[in-house]
């Protein structure tokens, strides 16, 4: 009697104080967002403080990005499986762990195993912590004013991170990037301890190991494939046997995912609601928005000559339409549906974009972009909390974990491609261009050409996302799912 009390009164609690837990796992999305981008500015600095070669520098920033998209559905469905709320404190725990060890790194080895390790750690932390949010907010309106505040904090996280870098960097050196963020992590670890219950029960079942091997194995190909395209080249040896040994697993998965009962990414999951349509469009969403962040900072320091600090700043007006928008998304698409806020906030970013096509080598931040940036932030931020909320509709409670881990796992994977592409676009614009042109006017010219294809993608995504949207109706995010008959649902 006392035990089932007990139950009752356990599974009760995330109704208590919602709000209070919704920030405190909102905090650790930041944190991972943070850790994304806060190495951009510094790394002339990281790679002087530690002897970096170029390649060693490159790998500071892809370490990261490599591991948390090689694992993020490893991490999802562990989640899953093992509990939601003790794999959060775990990778919390450990992202601490690591960017203390990347803060006190003398050695290039030491520095670049230690953001792998921090890129671990974000796999375990991103899947479990929206799932456990979304665990707080049953479908409905606080659904969506849950997602819009994610949203938020996703996109401050990443213009964040280059504000905060570029602090950090110029006061007191770039030792203190990392152990800002291991200080707040363990302050993060503490709120999500004292206050998210865990999600009520777990779900019963065998880890997938051999599909969860292949699949991350195949994302690590893809990704090491893509990021090293950027210096080698795409006819590079390693670079096609990478890519091609990426196929050739993902064709393996999905034979191997067909005949097991405890598939990591069961079928059901993506012909359940627009969860595939989301992620999808999620892909193409994420292809343009890693690149942003990495050729706005490169132009802001290399062409306009901006420091650490004054590049940060300068971040600040897309970080704040970003979190105007998200938390206008819900509203928005009530008004006028999911299907036509999704293409509105695509067509408003690609819009942004195309004004920063047209910067110049002699511009200024006041009139090359921050208007851009404004609009930017805004599309941004809706399209994300509208594509979230596609990719986790009609989710069962038992696969919110994993479905957590897709919707990451496409927009970093999404990301890699993109970035990728567009760095070897924009180095070969330049290159053609430096044969005619000054430096820096050849550097714009390939910063404009990025900028431009970022733009075009983005207004054909806008033009399939009706196609794909269509089927199951419009429905705007936060309002219940038609199609979900288990009141278990997130």
């Amino acid at each position: 009697m006392n035990v089932a009390r007990t139950q009752i009164q356990q599974e009760a609690r995330p109704a208590h104080r919602p709000g209070a837990a919704l920030a405190a796992l909102a905090a650790a999305q930041f944190t991972v967002m943070l850790a994304t981008s806060i190495v951009n500015v510094a790394l002339p600095q990281i790679r002087a403080g530690v002897g970096l070669s170029d390649a060693g520098t490159t790998w500071v920033v892809n370490a990261y990005g490599l591991a948390f998209g090689a694992l993020l559905l490893a991490g999802g469905r562990a989640a899953d499986l093992l509990g939601r709320r003790r794999v959060l404190i775990a990778g919390l725990a450990l992202f601490a762990a690591a960017s203390l060890a990347a803060g006190a790194a003398t050695a290039p080895g030491v520095l670049i195993a230690a953001r792998a390790a921090q890129g671990l750690a974000a796999a375990a932390v991103a899947p479990a912590a929206l799932a456990l949010a979304m665990d707080q907010f049953p479908s409905g309106p606080g659904r969506g004013r849950a997602l819009g505040v994610w949203g938020a904090v996703s996109g401050a996280g990443g213009a964040g991170g280059v504000l905060l870098g570029g602090v950090l960097t110029q006061a007191w050196g770039w030792p203190w990037i990392f152990h800002s963020v291991a200080l707040g992590t363990v302050l993060v670890l503490a709120a999500v301890a004292a206050l998210v219950p865990a999600a009520p029960g777990r779900r019963e079942g065998r880890f997938d190991l051999l599909g969860t091997t292949a699949v991350t194995l195949a994302l690590t190909c893809l990704v090491w494939g893509l990021t090293t395209a950027r210096g080698a080249g795409w006819t590079d040896g390693r670079v096609l046997g990478a890519l091609g040994s990426a196929a050739a697993l993902l064709v393996a998965f999905a034979v191997i995912e067909r005949r097991r009962p405890n598939a990591l990414v069961p079928p059901r999951l993506l012909t359940t609601g627009r969860v595939a349509a989301g992620n999808l469009l999620m892909a193409l969403l994420g292809s343009v928005w890693i690149g942003l962040f990495f050729f706005l900072p490169l132009y802001q320091q290399q062409v306009l000559g901006s420091g650490p600090l004054a590049t940060g700043a300068g971040q600040l007006p897309l970080a704040g339409a970003n979190m105007l928008g998200a938390s206008l998304a819900p509203r928005i698409s009530r008004r006028i549906g999911a299907p036509a806020t999704v293409i509105t906030a695509l067509l408003t970013e690609a819009l942004g974009l195309l004004w920063l096509s047209r910067i110049g080598a002699h511009g200024s931040y006041l009139a090359d972009i921050l208007g851009p940036s404004i609009l930017i932030g805004l599309g941004l931020s809706v399209a994300f909390v509208q594509l979230t909320a596609l990719a986790v509709e009609g989710v069962p409670r038992e696969d919110a974990g994993l479905a957590g881990g897709l919707v990451n796992t496409t927009r970093q994977v999404g990301g890699a491609i993109g970035l990728a592409a567009l760095a070897t676009l924009a180095g070969s614009v330049t290159a053609r261009a430096a044969t005619h042109q000054p430096h820096l006017e050849a550097l714009t010219a390939g910063y404009r050409a990025a900028f431009a294809v970022s733009a075009a993608l983005l207004a054909a995504t806008a033009l399939l996302a009706p196609v794909l949207t269509r089927s199951t109706g419009a429905r705007p995010a936060g309002t219940p799912a038609r199609r979900s008959t288990d009141p278990r649902t997130v």
